[in-house]
């Protein structure tokens, strides 16, 4: 597993301590009743801090899934370097 969906992997389940670890890849709003509005901004906080990026709010309605929200984290970490 790479460091990026490692971190990533972290914030999901600071947010939803109940997701079995091997479920965090497969994880979406749709699975999950959990992932609601509160949780999405919970998540964005939490992504932020860890990665110390500011997330584009326009965006967060697309990134319902952990597979979606790691490929955004990767163009944003990109340009950040």
């Amino acid at each position: 597993m790479n460091d990026l969906r490692a971190r990533l992997s972290k914030c999901f389940r600071i947010v939803f301590p109940d997701l079995p670890e091997q479920a965090i890849a497969g994880a979406s709003q749709d699975k999950l009743e959990e992932w609601d509005s509160v949780a999405s901004i919970t998540l964005v906080n939490v992504i932020e801090e860890e990665f110390n990026i500011q997330m584009d709010y326009d965006v967060l309605a697309d990134l319902n899934t952990f597979e979606r929200v790691y490929t955004y984290l990767e163009k944003e970490v990109a340009k950040a370097l």
